[in-house]
């Protein structure tokens, strides 16, 4: 069994979400500047997975620094940043132990990064080092997948992802009782040759609750200024698939 995105990561912008970034970015920088905290410094993106979020904010003029516990998905960042001209500093770093050079005004960790924490004190070392690379009142923004969408959209289905020479099941294992949830991947990839490969991946997210949430980013020191269900600003729901939360970094916490 490979570890997580070492395989996916070829595959992952032709399977992934399809989230759009640049939506997200102008969503980061916006809301960055109205509650006063991106004056032009540097921006981390943590997790940062293939690098898209990364570009996007790098192509408005933000300087990004990108943090990344997976070297393939790296390698994919920064081949799309060199095809595009555009400079970012990458760091290869697991983001419950990441090292900065210097402080940030702004944090983003997108596309459920944190779910992938599967364990209360693995996710309280995330906060913990966001609070400590944060300046003063600099702000937090990250998105999470909901209950919603761990029990109806990943529960305990299959699907199939096609794309040309890619094929990928997925099937999910949840565990309700835990809010665990297991993922198998399996692909089969068309190679040179015109023979199939089979690899297998396997990955795991954990599901939090908006109260556990609330709780653990007050006691990193954390104020939640407001989560909400879309770009737009609209209030959070019981029925959205995925809540993004901006948080602003307290003083003398």
């Amino acid at each position: 069994m490979n570890a997580p995105y070492s395989i996916l990561a070829g595959f992952y912008d032709r399977l992934g979400t399809h989230l759009d970034y640049h939506a997200y970015a102008d969503f980061v920088l916006q809301t960055a500047k109205e509650k006063g905290a991106y004056c032009d410094g540097i921006m981390l993106d943590l997790a940062c997975g293939t690098g898209v979020l990364t570009l996007a904010l790098a192509e408005r003029g933000a300087e990004v620094v990108a943090v990344d516990g997976s070297v393939e998905m790296l390698g994919q960042a920064r081949e799309r940043l060199m095809n595009a001209g555009v400079h970012a500093l990458l760091l290869n770093q697991d983001m419950r132990e990441f090292e900065l050079y210097g402080s940030v005004d702004t944090v983003v960790c997108a596309t459920d990064s944190l779910n992938y924490l599967t364990k209360n004190e693995d996710l309280a070392k995330c906060l913990s080092l966001v609070h400590n690379y944060l300046i003063p009142d600099g702000i937090f923004i990250f998105d999470v997948n909901t209950g919603k969408k761990f029990k109806e959209v990943y529960g305990n289905e299959s699907y199939v992802f096609e794309d040309g020479d890619v094929f990928c099941t997925w099937q999910n294992d949840f565990n309700p009782k835990s809010g665990i949830c297991d993922f198998l991947l399996t692909f089969f990839c068309k190679e040179k040759n015109g023979m199939w490969r089979r690899y297998e991946e396997s990955q795991r997210e954990k599901y939090y609750s908006s109260a556990v949430l609330k709780k653990m980013l007050t006691s990193a020191g954390f104020e939640i200024l407001g989560v909400y269900s879309d770009f737009a600003g609209t209030c959070a729901t019981e029925e959205d698939l995925r809540h993004y939360y901006v948080c602003k970094n307290i003083k003398d916490h």
